[in-house]
């Protein structure tokens, strides 16, 4: 079935459709419809516009390429499975939730709460201009040139691969496991706490008290700027070029840079033998100050 230049207003317009395409068509009128392509499978759409809420709930095996999706068009995308989306405009707030196999490329977004508990996820080249807690419970995503700017993104995230990326985000991958960031640029305070197995590998980071109540953390290759009271009571293996601004507390471990601005350690709360503290500037283990 072909629905081309046609515009729908009304609820469940195209309800149950399957082995269907839709091309150059709008979801919009003074009826406030909704729900328009739920239940469907087996779709195309196609240069199409989305100006109405839960356009695309239950869908199996859709295709979603060059069309616009409003802020008016609420929770797009739920329950869904095996879609593809491609050079998309995605606007409205909680625009993917609930939906295993998802590929997004070459698309943009600005929703707050964009993409929860989602599994199986391949992203490439996709910015986020704008979003609160993107890729909350995330299970399971593979994500290439992703740039974006938000709050509080990737929390209780597990099994995930960034690469070449540009994140803009402060409270980062708060209590995520099994999550490796390579060749990428994380800027945000509060960087990582409560991670479980996070790597960080030819990294930028930047922003204050990171990486703070974490099991596991590795750093390999990484830059740290304006990175204070980093690591406490943290478990680490850390590789840093150039300064870190302050180390503080940590559990155990290594932590290697060329030069630690101050180390904090407190008797009370860290048995200091644990961990091995190397700053390459002035390696005398009772220096724990650089000029």
């Amino acid at each position: 079935m072909k629905y081309t230049d046609q515009t729908f207003d009304e609820e469940r317009a195209l309800y149950a459709v399957s082995d269907s395409l839709i091309e150059n068509c709008r979801f919009d009128g003074p009826a406030d419809g909704e729900s328009a392509l739920k239940e469907t499978h087996d779709i195309e759409v196609r240069k199409s516009f989305f100006n109405l809420r839960y356009p695309f709930w239950h869908v199996t095996n859709g295709k979603i390429f060059d069309s616009e999706l409003t802020e008016n068009c609420r929770a797009a995308l739920w329950y869904d499975n095996n879609i593809l989306i491609e050079g998309c405009h995605l606007n409205g707030i909680k625009a993917l939730r609930e939906c295993d196999t998802i590929t997004i490329k070459n698309s943009t977004a600005n929703s707050p709460e964009f993409i929860w508990k989602c599994r199986n996820l391949h992203i490439e080249n996709l910015t986020i201009e704008q979003s609160e807690y993107p890729f909350f419970e995330v299970e399971t995503a593979k994500i290439e040139k992703l740039k974006m700017k938000g709050k509080y993104s990737f929390q209780y995230c597990s099994n995930i691969e960034i690469t070449n990326s540009e994140l803009d985000t402060k409270d980062a991958f708060w209590h995520s496991k099994n999550v490796t960031v390579r060749d990428s640029v994380i800027k945000g305070e509060y960087l990582g706490w409560y991670s479980e197995n996070l790597t960080l590998i030819n990294c930028r980071i930047t922003g204050t008290q990171p990486f703070c109540y974490c099991k596991n953390l590795v750093l390999e290759n990484c830059t740290m700027e304006n990175c204070d009271l980093s690591f406490e009571k943290s478990t680490v293996q850390v590789s840093v070029k150039g300064k870190i601004d302050s180390v503080k507390n940590p559990l155990s471990g290594k932590i290697e840079a060329d030069c630690i601005g101050e180390i904090i350690l407190d008797d009370s709360i860290t048995d200091v033998s644990k961990t091995k503290i190397i700053c390459h500037k002035r390696p005398s283990q009772n220096c724990f100050k650089c000029a």
